[in-house]
């Protein structure tokens, strides 16, 4: 029985190996955190440059009141160009509003002869698919940014 009681005392206070457990632990817990983190600031990252981008094209549409399809589709190529979105995910369209009234209208005549004020309106749509997507985790989120400016 000592003989039994004293291998157990050898056994409990012998520590090799407790490195290699406890890092067996830890390692996938810091590894998540920091794919997490690269993941996340990624998503901001996007987010701030599609803000950008809207930003831009609200500057460029007070700069040059872009009253034609052909100058709505000349700004649209500049934010294009600027963000690595393709055609489909930008577009420029002409939107009035009718004296006080809250809501756009996407012609003119709607307004009944009244006060119109007329806007141009900026959408940008992309998407992203984080690296858990791939896992089976969740799904990818939709950025839909949209600026109005008031031209007229």
């Amino acid at each position: 029985m000592m003989r039994l009681l004293a291998r157990y005392a050898r056994i409990r206070c012998n520590e090799d190996g407790s490195m290699a457990i406890e890092t067996a632990f830890v390692a996938p817990i810091l590894l998540v955190l920091a794919l997490g983190g690269f993941e996340v600031s990624s998503m901001v990252a996007r987010q701030t440059e599609l803000q950008t981008a809207a930003a831009e094209a609200a500057a460029v549409v007070r700069a040059t009141v872009p009253e034609t399809i052909e100058a709505r589709t000349v700004v649209r190529d500049i934010l294009v160009t600027s963000t690595g979105l393709t055609n489909e995910q930008v577009t420029i369209t002409e939107i009035y509003r009718c004296g006080t009234a809250l809501d756009y209208v996407t012609t003119a005549d709607s307004c009944g002869g009244g006060t119109e004020y007329k806007f141009i309106k900026v959408d940008l749509r992309d998407t992203y698919a984080p690296i858990w997507t791939k896992f089976g985790v969740t799904s990818g989120f939709d950025y839909n940014i949209s600026r109005t400016v008031q031209i007229g």
